[in-house]
């Protein structure tokens, strides 16, 4: 008996059941009759409220990168697609202005806490708006702002996952570019190709290396390659396994790959992991390698003879 008294005692929360009830379906027209009014508000004080949030951006040293002009212009746009979600409660236009203003802003140095604490500030300038209108009626400011809060949260979290995603794809962009950077594939001479590798080569590394490799041989018809290694410190299994399937692979492209530049530890670690050596052809240093890819090719390497020095005119 105590216990069916305890269970009639807790809090029930409501389900979608409760929403379609007649007093569910009230609360919900009375939430979009808030935010009209909200918007109805934010709409005739557009020109004092998006000042005060520049002056407020600017006094917080945020957006730092930009000009006042910047800034002022960047903020007319927010507000005009906050007020827009809150009206129509769609985020799409806002997600692609936010994509749009990220690509423009974080090559500028503009960082993450900075847009969040932009869509803050235009927050919390909005909230004592509202305040101010409705401080007389302290029910009535409790419900706009039970209205108004869901769809802020929502429209900061728009903001700041997007900006976030486009910095992401930014940094990715920038790495792959440093990553092709740090292995070229150069043509010496017609057919014949160099890819120099310095620094320490992880696996996503290594699968680029192929990559960029296989693309230099196909797009110069190349029958030689002269893989140089001297600036590798080191090379575990999986990079030495994965250099074999990039031999295996130049060869099926009909080209010959000629390691260079191994040192004693890497060599060292090749024969104790068991790296089949007999699918590579390797050559002690660069010179050496290129020499032996001209052979290959058959091009035949012939020192020039000085010519005397004519006797100078008595």
């Amino acid at each position: 008996m105590a216990d069916s008294k305890k269970r009639d005692k807790r809090t029930r929360i409501p389900g979608p059941s409760s929403l379609a009830s007649p007093m569910g379906t009230a609360m919900l027209e009375s939430t979009a009759v808030l935010l009209r009014e909200l918007v109805s508000h934010l709409r005739e004080n557009r020109t004092q409220l998006r000042e005060e949030w520049a002056r407020r951006i600017t006094e917080s040293q945020l957006l730092v990168a930009m000009t006042q002009e910047e800034i002022f212009k960047e903020a007319t746009a927010v507000y005009d697609n906050y007020v827009a979600v809150l009206e129509t409660g769609s985020v799409e236009a806002l997600e692609a202005y936010a994509r749009d203003l990220s690509e423009r802003i974080i090559p500028r140095g503009v960082e993450t806490r900075e847009v969040l604490g932009i869509v803050l500030l235009l927050r919390d300038v909005l909230a004592r708006s509202l305040f101010k209108k409705y401080q007389a009626d302290f029910g009535l400011l409790n419900r706009v702002l039970d209205a108004y809060e869901p769809a802020a949260n929502r429209i900061a979290n728009t903001v700041g996952v997007g900006f976030v995603q486009e910095r992401e794809r930014i940094i990715r962009q920038q790495q792959e570019a440093i990553r092709e950077l740090s292995t070229p594939v150069l043509q010496v001479r017609e057919r014949l190709l160099i890819l120099p590798i310095i620094g320490v080569i992880d696996p996503q590394r290594a699968r680029q290396v192929t990559e960029q490799l296989l693309r230099g041989i196909r797009a110069n018809r190349a029958k030689v390659v002269v893989i140089d290694i001297t600036g590798v410190p080191s090379v575990d299994s999986t990079v030495a396994n994965h250099l074999v399937q990039t031999v295996d692979a130049s060869r099926l492209m009909g080209a010959t790959v000629i390691v260079t530049g191994l040192s004693s530890e890497i060599a060292q670690t090749l024969v104790t992991i068991g790296v089949d050596l007999t699918k590579m052809k390797t050559i002690g240093d660069l010179q050496g390698g290129i020499e032996e890819a001209e052979r290959l090719l058959g091009y035949r390497v012939t020192m020039m003879m000085q010519a005397p020095e004519q006797t100078a005119a008595k």
